[in-house]
């Protein structure tokens, strides 16, 4: 039987192997190749698409009945919007929004 230390120990130690496998199996399968043109596309194409399901996911509990009708998330989507439009940078712009939105539901 095992002890309770030994299977944590045990099961990080699986957790990293496997993390590590999926980190660098895509490094060991294409080497220096070129990418498949599948894979290519798909590296374009699903980032803007998981953003666009995040903000989504975020937006879907609005309720505009109440106070403050859900002015925090607007404003601090479009203070995303503002940033991105000017720095073109997604982690100032994210870091942005978070900032004012966090500040608007403390003051709001």
């Amino acid at each position: 039987m095992m002890n309770h230390n030994t299977y944590v120990i045990l099961c990080i130690v699986i957790a990293a192997v496997i993390t590590f496998l999926t980190r660098a199996i895509p490094f060991l399968l294409f080497g220096n190749r070129n990418l498949p043109p599948v894979i290519s596309y798909l590296g374009k194409v699903l980032p803007p698409a998981i953003m666009v399901i995040l903000v989504c996911y975020c937006l879907r509990h609005i309720d505009f009945f109440h106070s403050p009708y859900r002015l925090p998330e607007f404003i601090a989507c479009a203070a995303v919007c503002i940033v991105h439009v000017l720095r073109k940078n997604m982690y100032l712009s994210i870091i942005a929004g978070t900032i004012v939105y966090m500040t608007l539901i403390r003051i709001m």
